[in-house]
């Protein structure tokens, strides 16, 4: 499982959007990454692929996570 990051541009506004990626391999969710901005891109708001990376709790707050963070 793989998560990307998106960067939204409409004007002069900007913000973050993650998705979940199913996918074999990081090569493979990211070409599925590029496809899913460049087909979002039909609209007036503008979706920039930041990064994929493989993730095991995506989207999940927990013990573990905030461990990690030293919180």
């Amino acid at each position: 499982m793989y998560m990307a990051e998106f960067k939204l541009r409409f004007g002069d506004r900007k913000w973050y959007v993650r998705r979940i990626i199913e996918a074999n391999s990081l090569e493979e969710a990211e070409e599925m990454a590029e496809r899913y901005a460049k087909a979002m891109n039909k609209g007036e708001v503008l979706w920039e692929l930041g990064y994929v990376i493989e993730a095991e709790r995506p989207l999940i707050i927990g013990k573990e996570e905030l461990e990690k963070l030293g919180a």
